[in-house]
């Protein structure tokens, strides 16, 4: 069973992703039925305003197989050299669709990103916890760019968290610091280059 590659679309056209899905994700079920207002995953009534959750349960539903797929085999074994995939692109989305797993999943990114050095590998993660179990034993390639998620709307996080590169922020609110509002990835890149802004922010409609 080979790792799915998907063709993203929207912001992301252009760059390829790796997803899971975020449906049986129990990190994401939590935050998304949460129902505190202040999280960007949570809506109000127990109706998860995340874009990855509302898109699997309607526009997306037939990738729901694949992302499946994908969580089950990067998340239950170190996958083999010879069976992780080449990847002919200069950037590449981890988890356009999905969160970290366990330690187990981010060993196969980074794996991945070691197999691949011509391209640039972006993770958005909001899993602290692995990224610290992840620093301990391995050495982060240059060509993997760790973002922290900030879970938090319209509190625009301008420190970036041990172990991560950047930090992305999204806001219901205009902002000065706004530097992603309206901007497609393959013409701007600023989260795929270490020079780029560390600061990511990004006007989005909140939904409840």
């Amino acid at each position: 069973m080979a790792v799915h590659i998907s063709v993203m679309s929207g912001k992301l056209l252009g760059v390829p992703a790796i997803n899971t899905n975020t449906l049986t994700n129990s990190f994401c079920n939590i935050m998304a039925l949460s129902g505190k207002a202040n999280i960007i995953c949570a809506g109000s009534g127990k109706k998860p305003r995340c874009y990855s959750w509302r898109m699997l349960t309607g526009s997306r539903k037939n990738c729901v197989d694949k992302f499946q797929q994908n969580t089950e085999l990067l998340s239950s074994d170190v996958i083999e050299w010879e069976a992780l995939p080449v990847f002919n692109a200069l950037y590449v989305r981890f988890s356009g669709h999905g969160e970290l797993e366990n330690l187990t999943h981010m060993v196969n990114y980074h794996l991945i990103a070691l197999k691949n050095p011509k391209t640039t590998f972006g993770l958005w993660t909001k899993r602290r916890d692995i990224i610290r179990q992840y620093h301990l034993t391995y050495a982060q390639p240059d060509n993997l760019i760790l973002i922290y998620s900030n879970p938090l709307t319209n509190v625009i996080r301008e420190t970036v968290p041990k172990g991560f590169n950047k930090v992305f922020n999204a806001t219901a609110h205009s902002s000065d610091l706004e530097n992603c509002t309206g901007r497609v990835c393959t013409e701007c890149l600023s989260c795929y280059r270490l020079d780029g802004a560390s600061v990511i922010v990004e006007k989005v409609k909140i939904r409840n």
